[in-house]
């Protein structure tokens, strides 16, 4: 869940590092991960994460981050089953959306990183929710940068409006609680589409 509005920042960052090269950007999916983190019975943490994430980031700055629903990883099959039936409602994607100052970061050099608070809104199941956070930003190479979180990100479940899906969980899995604020870590890797000049 959580994972959606962090991958977000990810992506403008990673664009402006090199928008003086690049007309746009693609999110290596393979290379990169959205987690999420889980705590029941007060102290039992758990770790998931997304399987398919995309993105790109436009010559314009625009930032699009897109998340298949179902290819949540709780390690658990009948969990994942239920995160996408009652959490997530069977819809196949959420999405992330963000406008970026493509020469903001452009004197960020080979070799360099940076740390910057980026702003950005995750759609999901219809309900909007504004995202900020802080994101170490590395230029790996002239065509390519990592973008990691620099601090835990937390999403709430009510902003998110999911709590009845949670509920839900509660009770199929015979759980005293879920707890409600969800941590997200991220890390992002951005290839440069091609190149201006």
């Amino acid at each position: 869940m959580t994972s959606f509005r962090t991958a977000c920042f990810g992506l403008a960052l990673a664009l402006t590092a090199g928008a003086a090269q690049a007309d746009s950007w693609t999110l290596d999916g393979a290379a990169s991960k959205l987690a999420f983190g889980s705590v029941k019975f007060n102290d039992l943490g758990e770790v998931h994460s997304f399987k398919s994430i995309d993105g790109t980031v436009g010559a314009d700055g625009a930032v699009a981050l897109g998340i298949d629903l179902s290819s949540v990883e709780t390690n658990i099959d009948i969990r994942n089953e239920r995160m996408i039936e009652h959490v997530f409602k069977n819809a196949p994607r959420a999405a992330i959306d963000a406008q970026i100052d493509m020469a903001a970061l452009d004197a960020v050099a080979v070799g360099d990183s940076t740390v910057m608070e980026v702003d950005g809104n995750l759609e999901l199941l219809g309900v909007e929710v504004p995202l900020y956070g802080d994101l170490f930003i590395m230029r790996l190479a002239e065509d390519k940068v990592m973008v990691t979180t620099d601090s835990m990100i937390f999403l709430s479940t009510a902003d998110a409006e999911i709590d009845p899906g949670v509920d839900k969980l509660m009770e199929l899995a015979s759980l005293p609680n879920i707890v409600r604020a969800v941590p997200v870590t991220l890390r992002l890797m951005f290839k440069a589409d091609g190149t201006s000049g």
